[in-house]
């Protein structure tokens, strides 16, 4: 006669879990989630099957996030207040984007609330002039680059490095190529110093192609390198992502994860970071930009990898032991689905699926204007050109740019 000895129930305090010094009620932590935009999004997404609970702060309802989880704050993520408030019931505060004031954070961090990534950390990816002062400390490769103080300085820079033309950034609030001018000249270079913001002047990279290494630390040092990708960028947005980036060789690779790598652990990150790249032609890896959020050069491993970059971030930021890293398949592609002028997308999906059974989209809830992000496809297979012609196709065809 087969018996079974029941099963203890969650808070009997019976059983070895008990006995082994478990907590009698088992809670789930909260993550506090700031911004509401769609990494937000799909970083809850990632966050449900581990029953992980989260909290949003959200400028509006409308939000992509704040869309789809259940408790959202509509508040001004600059007022401390609103993030102290924000903050309570929170175990940990992490962000969709990098604005909020540095200050803040520190304070939130001194009220006993952790914050991931920390606010020392952060202000790398908050302040290009800081990440290049910090990067040249310790060794990191960057483009040719200093403050200027006017358009005349931002002419001697030029004059340094070689000529016109050169890239000037505001120190805060760019992303997206906003707050990026490529300049050609002394007058074309007034522009950038009217927001009342320093500026950062870097040498023109002649480069062959853009990459980005993304890779996840823990709070304990535990870190995972993804595959290295091409991102392939229109007018200053990513428009496509190649994981891996095809024709890389070996040692390159290598190399734009072990600076990763090596980056996250000098600068403390917790979570996810994105370091994008230049590879020169003459056979070099420089460093472009930090994102110390989920990116979108790591859109594909929702995908294509055993863990995607969300799944990844949710574990890191909680102190969990990191999931595998390695691509599902030899090639998956991300496609950017950007507004046009065909605002009905879902009519597209009958074709889409049709055609393509093996397509994943992923939409972001928002309202469909021109050159708007408002979503992305997902591609894999063995073949690379079958595997980029199918997400370009799709996301052109829920654009309207394609129509059979």
């Amino acid at each position: 006669m087969l018996t079974t000895r029941p099963r203890p129930r969650s808070g009997t305090g019976d059983g070895p879990r008990a006995a082994a010094g478990y907590p009698k009620r088992v809670t789930f932590p909260v993550v506090g989630m700031v911004g509401g935009g769609q990494l937000a999004r799909m970083t809850h997404e990632a966050g449900i099957p581990l029953g992980i609970k989260f909290k949003l702060l959200s400028d509006s309802p409308q939000d992509s996030a704040a869309q789809v989880v259940s408790d959202v704050v509509i508040g001004d993520y600059r007022d401390l207040d609103t993030l102290r408030e924000f903050a309570r019931g929170c175990d940990v505060i992490t962000f969709d984007h990098e604005h909020v004031p540095t200050e803040h954070l520190r304070a939130l961090e001194a009220d006993g609330i952790p914050v991931r990534p920390g606010p020392d950390a952060l202000v790398h990816a908050q302040d290009k002039g800081v990440m290049r002062a910090r990067l040249d400390e310790i060794g990191a490769p960057s483009p040719r680059h200093r403050i200027v103080a006017d358009p005349a300085d931002a002419a001697a820079f030029a004059a340094e490095t070689g000529g016109f033309p050169i890239i000037l950034k505001t120190v805060r609030g760019g992303y997206d190529g906003k707050g990026v001018w490529f300049v050609r000249s002394e007058d074309e270079a007034r522009d950038p110093f009217l927001a009342g913001v320093p500026v950062l002047a870097e040498e023109k990279v002649d480069y062959v192609r853009e990459l980005a290494a993304n890779i996840v630390r823990s709070p304990h040092g535990q870190a995972v390198a993804y595959p290295v990708v091409e991102s392939r960028q229109v007018d200053g947005v990513c428009d496509t992502v190649i994981a891996p980036a095809p024709g890389l060789s070996a040692d390159l690779a290598g190399q734009a994860q072990e600076l990763a790598l090596r980056i996250a652990k000098e600068l403390d990150v917790v979570g996810h970071l994105a370091v994008e790249l230049f590879e020169t032609r003459d056979g070099r890896i420089l460093v472009n930009e930090l994102a110390m959020r989920p990116h979108n050069s790591g859109h594909w491993t929702q995908d294509g990898a055993v863990t995607s970059q969300f799944a990844n971030h949710v574990r890191a930021v909680l102190d969990l032991p990191l999931g595998d890293p390695r691509p599902r398949a030899p090639w998956t592609v991300m496609c950017n689905v950007l507004g046009g002028d065909y605002p009905d997308m879902y009519q597209a999906y009958l074709h889409c699926m049709a055609r393509d059974p093996q397509l994943k989209i992923h939409m972001y809830g928002k309202d469909v204007k021109p050159g708007r992000k408002v979503g992305h496809v997902n591609t894999y297979g063995d073949d690379l050109d079958d595997v980029l012609d199918r997400a370009r196709h799709a996301a052109g065809y829920l654009r309207g740019t394609i129509v059979e």
